[in-house]
């Protein structure tokens, strides 16, 4: 080889190795470098055409097919009244003809979902801004139909204001903090069913359905917050745990015609209802009602006049049944749309309303992962769905009589929905684990109209940080299961050499972290790790979700138990491979994977060398009700269940490296479990790490606190692993 080459190939090489830059944190949790451009959700308007968004303190008009602004709607600064309004505002919504503005300034957070807010409505026609109510900030505040009043929750009663008049009325009385809630969801309601507004006008807005919890016998759970004062601040809420007190659940409608409110006689064979949703008929509103064991379920038609019921569906399952919101009643007022795991998988059936199956509209061994609606008017109904693989998800669209299913997005990969009010027009948000999202907007005929956002640089940003591709892969476990999974490898990857191995684990009941979709921060977090020589895998254990009801149920009553038996059995095949240093395999996970790798490295102690729990449920019977109790059912019924699976049990088994971490005002997953768990090792003289977050809640963020996390994260990997 001549000089010149060598010297040629010398300067090459140098400057390949000067345009690949490094991962690091900071680019990562301080500067957010990495982080992918994003299309916000689409607040659709009647027409379907055009949408709006919130943009610098304006409310601006968009049409969709261009992208073009085609007016300001509303401007803060024009409008601006005293201190109570100076034209800051975090939100907005439309009455139905959208005519008039909700204008929510001064937002605070209370739980997951929850919050408060000072309200203003503005008339488009006359352009004046008024306030709702001057007693303080409100909850949830909603237009009736007629868009001539106004609902909201204030100081856990409802109330609503007659626009034309101005008048206020308070519908309830007896709402007080930690006893009564009218019209806004307690705090297991929130978390587990997934609402927080708990009061719904009628069709006709003559009439309001609303939650009442009377929570007065739950028992109380105490956070300490630590504030630079001499004395912490304590907050102190209802929290049910497993086998306790859950707060007693009514359903009331209010008649503003006759000012009378009628409860609704559902009977005494329930413990939840979680959800309730008016029909088409604006004096039925119908009310889904569940045991406690949560595999029974009734819906039922209550007359608002009467308050009395009628069933209209019942379901059971030998295991549990998930609570959706797809529920969706026709115009014509005598059928309904369903989905259920009836056969074995999550499909969609349309019902009549005396509870008869008219036809089940999707069929097969998938699931259908989401219901986006019906098209009445051209006789469609649209859904997304795991037909082609579980880690992958494709768009469809079905007859409303269960003919012509046919799919309707194109590339193999992660495809996700948001359509326009009539369903002529749908974004489609489509993204690989290799590349990040793209959002194009189609017309009904599936046709490109605009491509919103490529992320063309961030294929630049990946390419000059030289990421290593996700390889998806399979293999069989022991007992002949087949588990999906990824893996990343470190750079210029030599199958001759050993490598160490990092597992992230989450594994509850019906998630999945092995999805052929963009995976956000934490796909970068394992580049980094990869670029540091480590083997960054994830498997989706039994339980998991897309693979129909037997496997995502079978963790049923012992929750933990399979899933740690998969993930050692992965973590056993890693290790036979022949790049696989067999001796320096560790695992990661956050909230339900705090638990798995907490249990991983006990049960797990000859395989794992190494894990991070970050907010770990450590011991179930710490857990809220409703969760835990529809796959555990009570510690008294399943005793062994909750003593063979809970990690503080097996202490006694850890040898290898354990980190835990928990934010201290976790008002989910309570710190009282990483308290316990330190107690349990220390009692064993188990040598361990900890890390705690004063102040922070189950996310753990805020400021720099991601940073100094995962740079705790990283630095006790790179000497324990």
């Amino acid at each position: 080889m001549s000089k010149f080459l060598i010297s040629a190939l010398f300067i090459l090489t140098t400057i390949s190795l000067q345009a690949q830059e490094t991962i690091t944190l900071e680019n990562l949790w301080k500067n957010y470098a990495y982080t992918a451009n994003r299309v916000p959700g689409f607040n659709f308007q009647n027409d379907g055409k055009h949408y709006t968004r919130l943009e610098d303190g304006v409310v601006k008009q968009y049409d969709l097919t261009t992208g073009m602004p085609t007016q300001d709607l509303f401007v803060g600064s024009a409008h601006i009244i005293d201190r109570s309004f100076d034209g800051k505002f975090d939100n907005y919504t439309f009455n139905a003809d959208e005519t008039k503005m909700l204008i929510s300034t001064g937002t605070e957070s209370i739980y997951r979902r929850s919050s408060k807010s000072n309200y203003f409505v503005f008339d488009k026609a006359s352009k004046t801004l008024t306030p709702l109510f001057e007693g303080g900030k409100q909850m949830y505040a909603t237009f009736n139909a007629q868009s001539d009043k106004v609902a909201f929750v204030f100081d856990n009663n409802v109330y609503y204001k007659d626009l034309k008049t101005n008048e206020i009325t308070q519908i309830t009385t007896d709402g007080k903090y930690n006893h009564i809630i009218n019209g806004s969801a307690d705090w297991v309601y929130e978390e587990e069913y997934a609402f927080a507004k708990a009061f719904f006008w009628s069709p006709d807005g003559n009439q309001i359905a609303f939650y009442r919890f009377d929570e007065s016998k739950v028992n109380e759970f105490t956070m300490t917050n630590y504030t630079n004062e001499m004395y912490p601040e304590y907050v102190t809420f209802k929290y049910p745990k497993v086998g306790e007190d859950n707060a007693k659940v009514s359903i009331h409608l209010y008649n503003l015609n006759n000012k009378k409110t009628t409860k609704a006689q559902i009977g005494t064979d329930w413990e939840y209802i979680p959800r309730i949703t008016w029909t088409k008929n604006p004096n039925k509103l119908c009310v889904t009602k569940m045991n406690r064991h949560q595999n029974e379920l009734e819906l039922l038609l209550v007359d608002a006049k009467t308050g009395t019921a009628t069933s209209m569906l019942k379901e059971k399952n030998k295991y549990y049944i998930d609570i959706t919101d797809h529920l969706t009643f026709l115009e014509d007022g005598k059928r309904f749309v369903w989905t259920s795991e009836q056969d074995g998988y999550n499909h969609i059936y349309l019902y009549n309303v005396n509870g008869k199956v008219e036809k089940q509209l999707t069929k097969g061994d998938f699931d259908v992962t989401t219901f986006y609606g019906v098209d009445e008017k051209n006789g469609q109904v649209f859904y997304q769905a795991a037909k082609e693989h579980p880690t992958q998800r494709e768009l469809y669209a079905v007859g409303i009589k269960g003919k012509k299913d046919r799919k309707i997005s194109a590339d193999a990969g992660w495809n996700a929905a948001q359509f326009s009010s009539t369903f002529d027009y749908y974004v489609n948000t489509y993204s690989t684990a290799n590349t990040a999202a793209t959002y194009k907007v189609y017309d009904r005929n599936q046709q490109v109209v605009r491509v919103i956002e490529e992320n063309k640089g961030m294929a630049k940003v990946q390419q000059k940080n030289k990421t290593q591709e996700v390889e998806f892969f399979d293999f069989k476990t022991s007992e002949g299961t087949s588990l999906n999974a990824y893996m990343i490898k470190p750079a210029n990857f030599d199958a001759s050499k050993k490598y160490p191995v990092l597992m992230y684990v989450y594994g509850g009941p019906g998630s999945q972290t092995v999805k052929d979709s963009w995976g956000g921060q934490n796909y970068w977090w394992f580049q980094m790790m990869a670029q540091k020589g480590y083997l960054v895998v994830s498997v989706d254990n039994r339980g998991t979700g897309a693979r129909g009801q037997e496997f995502k149920k079978m963790t049923y009553q012992q929750l933990g138990k399979y899933e740690t038996m998969d993930q050692i059995e992965a973590a056993k095949y890693l290790a036979k491979q022949p790049y696989v240093d067999a001796d320096r395999i560790g695992i990661f996970g956050w909230s339900y994977g705090g638990y798995m790798s907490s249990l991983c490295l006990s049960k797990g102690a000859d395989v794992f060398k190494t894990a991070i729990a970050v907010a770990p449920v450590t011991n179930w019977k710490w857990y809220d009700s409703i969760y835990t109790e529809r796959y555990m059912r009570t510690y008294a019924e399943n005793e062994d269940g909750y003593e063979q699976n809970s990690p503080i049990n097996f202490a006694n088994l850890i040898e290898g490296n354990y980190l835990i971490v928990h934010g201290m005002s976790d008002d989910n997953v309570h710190f009282q479990n990483a308290a316990e768990m330190v107690g349990a090792l220390q009692s064993q003289n188990k040598h361990f790490d900890s890390l705690y977050y004063p102040n922070k809640n189950h996310g753990i963020y805020g400021g720099l606190t991601r940073l100094h996390l995962y740079t705790e994260m990283t630095d006790f990997l790179l000497e324990k692993l």
